[in-house]
């Protein structure tokens, strides 16, 4: 019997154009490599932010899967380079605490047209990628899951 494979995407709502592009390419391709298997959405106010939530999702929820999106744009200071890189970190340890994959897609863009390209359209979508990954991780995962 094959176990039930749940995802959860965790979505920052800041920079809400392009997360939502991420978020809507990631659930349509979810739905492609998944049909009927339940994805739990979650929002929190930004980046930063992302990290907190996945662990509760870990925690309480046990996916099998988590999705982390958001998008963080590079200003003239280095606050975006530091929030990037907590988040890394941050959702790294997670993933590494709950043996559960968490795909970062969690984007540090220099402007709106890496961003348009990323998150809305077809060719690079990293939603699209983040939704691939977390079905491959699942599959790597499940031989070393009790079944």
């Amino acid at each position: 019997m094959q176990q039930r494979r749940t995802v959860a995407i965790v979505s920052s709502q800041y920079n809400s154009e392009f997360v939502e592009g991420l978020t809507s390419h990631a659930l349509r391709e979810l739905a492609i490599l998944l049909p009927n298997s339940p994805i739990q959405q979650h929002q929190v106010p930004g980046a930063f932010e992302l990290p907190v939530m996945v662990q509760e999702v870990a925690e309480r929820n046990s996916p099998t899967a988590i999705i982390a999106l958001g998008v963080i744009f590079q200003g003239e200071t280095e606050h975006a380079r530091l929030i990037a890189e907590a988040v890394t970190r941050s959702l790294l340890d997670i993933s590494l605490r709950f043996k559960i994959p968490v795909i970062h897609e969690v984007l540090l863009l220099k402007d709106p047209e890496q961003a348009r390209q990323r998150c809305l359209e077809e060719e690079i979508n990293r939603g699209t990628e983040a939704a691939r990954i977390a079905v491959r991780m699942m599959e790597c995962m499940a031989d070393f899951r009790p079944r």
